[in-house]
């Protein structure tokens, strides 16, 4: 297991999941999937036993990849179940109802890895200009909320890999938004930021 923590102090960050809580997240995410993809049916774990941070209500992400390539990434934004039965949710979710791909199949199980995100609070980001917000955004470190009416977008931290640019990933939250890159001009948009702590788990294959 490789943990990866995001955040560097500016508000709360969930930085109390223990790595061996972390591997406990990465297990309940593994079996959800082989319970959803191999036999079709629904699984949860059982929170007798758990830690009182994996049982107390959370959000997270979870990240598929399959032969290296993004095969599916769900999650929730607010903590509103246990963390344990939220990781687990999105796994399944992530596999079957990601609208990007097909649904992961029994074949594609063992060349796929997993990463969970637990998120930490939402962060209001108040700005005066598209310059002053792209000052208090954080490469690297700071995923991206956006809602601008019915409309919501999000970007986790990881992506900053793949866009280093603050106006490119910017940009690209809104698009996820299905909104233009110049929403960030409307006051009624409202911009939040947060950290996660994320863990991650190689495709049994490898």
């Amino acid at each position: 297991m490789e943990t990866r923590r995001e955040g560097d102090g500016r508000g709360e960050t969930p930085k109390y999941i223990q790595d061996d809580e972390g591997e406990t997240l990465l297990q309940i995410a593994r079996r959800a999937l082989e319970e959803a993809v191999l036999h079709n049916r629904r699984w949860e774990p059982d929170l007798n036993g758990l830690s009182d941070h994996l049982r107390d209500p959370g959000a997270s992400f979870v990240t598929l990849l399959t032969h290296g390539q993004l095969h599916g990434c769900i999650g929730t934004v607010a903590p509103i179940r246990p963390l344990a039965l939220d990781v687990a949710a999105n796994a399944v979710s992530a596999a079957f109802n990601d609208p990007r791909f097909p649904p992961l199949t029994p074949g594609e199980l063992p060349h796929t890895s997993v990463e969970v995100s637990v998120l930490g609070p939402m962060q209001p980001v108040a700005y005066q200009s598209i310059h002053d917000l792209l000052a208090k955004i954080r490469p690297g470190v700071d995923g991206v909320l956006i809602k601008h009416g019915w409309h919501r977008g999000l970007l986790l931290p990881q992506v900053w890999e793949q866009l280093p640019s603050p106006t490119e990933f910017l940009a690209h939250v809104a698009l996820k938004a299905g909104l233009s890159p110049d929403v960030y001009t409307d006051p009624e948009t409202e911009v939040y930021v947060f950290q996660v702590q994320s863990f991650e788990q190689p495709a049994p294959s490898e």
